[in-house]
């Protein structure tokens, strides 16, 4: 049996043996600094710790793994932005909350402004506190539209993946909710499972421990398919309670903003394509976390980036969220 029949498809691509360190074109002089836009222990924090080591290997060169917080990943974000465009300062995430950014006027650049490059996709999971009230979709669906205070979720703010998630559940049930925010995915996890709330929808990386532990009661995830995980068992798709609910894979990894030297661009893509899609950490890391391999860069991650981008940008503007419409942004209208 599967273990993640979802991912089969964008698990396919990767590569499956080791294969030597990427022959680099740029020589860092310098360490290299990765901005984690979130808090320590969240998934973009474990991801890009995961990539660090092989970076490391194949430029030769140190890279320090910072966590400036803030903004809903917006501060850490932005002091990338800001950064001098020499390729020495990265920052990461998914690619939604990166081109999301600027339709919650959290940051005012779009995503076609950065270098992408990806590695992994994961997905939200609706889960509640074991005890709490609400035991299934449809008791959260009728607690959304009668009593929605009631209905507290944990999430690590509106651009975090938790928080689009919650506004895909508030467009599908018709209902509202009350969004509690936390620093980052894992404190919000953390939140729901002490009972300071009754729901999270944060990433399936954040959670799989505690759902592994019974800590957490998972009701669905937020993919077009039931979802088989080990150690957890079947989840199924939000779809089968909610028909017109949105879904969308998350897909993460890191970027630096375009301007920096071609070298740098053209180096980091021969180290993605040996180095990272031939890595056993990244390998080892999403099996541990319930997710799939999907390693690929410039204008395969500008379009896939853009993919997911335009289902949660839109799904801001129609819930109130957002502060631009997407199309004025560069945002094309869903189909």
């Amino acid at each position: 049996m599967k273990k993640l029949g979802l991912f089969a498809a964008l698990a396919a691509g990767a590569a499956l043996v080791f294969s030597a360190p990427a022959m680099a074109d740029w020589k860092p002089t310098k360490p290299i600094r990765i901005i984690v836009p979130w808090g320590a222990g969240g998934s973009t924090d474990q991801l890009v710790r995961t990539l660090a080591g092989d970076l490391e290997d194949a430029l030769g060169q140190k890279v320090v793994v910072v966590n400036q917080t803030g903004g809903a990943g917006a501060v850490g974000t932005k002091a990338a932005w800001d950064a001098p465009k020499d390729g020495y300062t990265w920052t990461a995430g998914a690619a939604w909350d990166l081109g999301t950014y600027v339709v919650t006027g959290a940051l005012d650049a779009k995503i076609s402004d950065w270098h992408l490059y990806l590695a992994t996709a994961n997905y939200m999971i609706l889960s509640v506190h074991p005890d709490s009230k609400f035991q299934s979709v449809d008791d959260i669906k009728n607690a959304m539209n009668n009593s929605p205070d009631t209905v507290t979720i944990a999430t690590g703010g509106i651009n975090s993946s938790g928080g689009m998630a919650a506004e895909l559940l508030k467009a599908a049930t018709g209902g509202d909710y009350k969004m509690v925010t936390y620093d980052g995915g894992n404190p919000a996890v953390k939140a729901a499972v002490a009972h300071e709330t009754e729901v999270t929808t944060q990433l399936v990386a954040e959670q799989y421990e505690m759902l592994r532990a019974k800590k957490l009661k998972p009701l669905a995830a937020f993919t077009p398919d039931d979802v088989e995980i080990p150690g957890v068992g079947t989840i199924p798709s939000i779809k089968k309670a909610l028909p017109d609910a949105n879904t969308s894979y998350v897909l993460f990894g890191i970027w630096a903003p375009k301007g920096i030297p071609q070298e740098v661009v053209d180096t980091m893509g021969k180290v993605w394509d040996t180095k990272i899609k031939n890595s056993e950490r990244l390998m080892k890391y999403a099996e541990s976390k319930a997710q799939a391999v999907k390693v690929h860069w410039g204008e395969a991650a500008a379009e896939s980036g853009m993919a997911a981008t335009q289902v949660m940008a839109w799904q801001l503007y129609a819930g109130g969220k957002a502060k631009v419409k997407p199309d004025e942004v560069g945002i094309p209208p869903l189909k």
